[in-house]
């Protein structure tokens, strides 16, 4: 009998699941300060991303069988020398996909039409000063018929091209992948209706960027990049803090180069930055692109039939 750590929690059904499937599942908190001296007590843990499992954790642990991520990105993870050690690193790629995407047209909805201001401004001042207000947000834009680029073409990004192209905007797409295997490339283009290219042109391209890679040691738009955006662009971070240079962002917020941005991540989680949370051409979420009750059902599932096949009765 297998005894897990859901460190940052599951969603009841998938707890149930592995409960059935006779796994002892433990959902109490341990801080990551404590957690090299009470993980060895566990045959296996799942995370989201608060709880960091690195070399430390992993050589605490010699009796440790898997690692569960329950999401898509395992940054949080020393995911190669975990497998190196024989342990199994799961996670769950596919099934947050249509919660992230469809958070990222929240806040391009929400910044298009001053929503995010307008929300704050109306409690406060839409009695007093209502055609005041009317002429402060009258100047919105509409997503139809323009160029969103997508940078990272995975299930997630597959999943926001799905839904530009369902209200009528057009799509450019960067990846790794496409950008060596020019056949992949023109299979994708041909598929899913889009135009693929180098990270350059479809940056400079685009009226709205959004961003799904991975982590990465330096951001995938710093300097240069920005130097390539269309005056007016928006920005779009459900993906990881720090693939956006945000120096640089508030920079090019406050000279107007960007219109807007919209954030779901920030390098120095939990504690974002000031600026960055009450810039008015920000919108801002607390890292909930997954954070739905039907994505969080479809994780827990997912990962308990992963863990059941790996480590359930043979």
């Amino acid at each position: 009998m297998l005894k897990i750590l859901a460190n940052d929690g599951i969603d009841n059904a998938g707890k149930m699941l592995l409960e059935e499937s006779g796994f002892v599942i433990v959902t109490d908190k341990i801080e990551q300060e404590n957690l090299a001296q009470q993980l060895p007590a566990f045959d296996g843990i799942i995370v989201r991303s608060a709880t960091k499992v690195r070399r430390d954790i992993i050589d605490a642990c010699p009796n440790l069988k898997f690692i569960a991520r329950a999401g898509v990105g395992m940054d949080n993870i020393d995911v190669e020398y975990a497998r190196a050690k024989g342990i199994e690193v799961i996670n769950t790629p596919a099934a947050s996909s249509i919660s992230v995407a469809e958070l990222v047209f929240a806040h391009l909805f929400s910044l298009c039409r001053f929503l995010q201001l307008s929300h704050q401004a109306m409690p406060q001042q839409g009695d007093a000063k209502f055609n005041q207000l009317k002429k402060e947000y009258a100047e919105g834009m509409e997503l139809f018929g323009k160029t969103i680029g997508i940078l990272g073409y995975g299930r997630i990004g597959q999943e926001v091209g799905r839904i530009a192209k369902g209200i009528g905007m057009k799509v450019m797409v960067f990846d790794i992948l496409y950008n060596s295997d020019a056949t992949l490339a023109a299979r994708i283009e041909k598929m899913h209706g889009v135009k693929v290219g180098s990270l350059k042109d479809v940056i400079m391209g685009s009226d709205f960027l959004t961003v799904h890679t991975p982590g990465m040691d330096k951001p995938l738009l710093g300097a240069t990049e920005f130097g390539w955006m269309k005056p007016g662009v928006g920005l779009v971070n459900c993906s990881r803090g720090g693939v956006i240079d945000e120096n640089i962002l508030i920079e090019q917020l406050e000279s107007g180069k960007v219109r807007f941005a919209g954030l779901d991540v920030f390098v120095n989680e939990p504690t974002p930055r000031r600026d960055l949370l009450t810039h008015p051409k920000i919108s801002t979420t607390p890292h909930i692109g997954a954070s739905t009750e039907e994505a969080q059902e479809r994780i827990g599932l997912e990962l308990a039939n992963r863990i059941i096949d790996s480590f359930g009765k043979k």
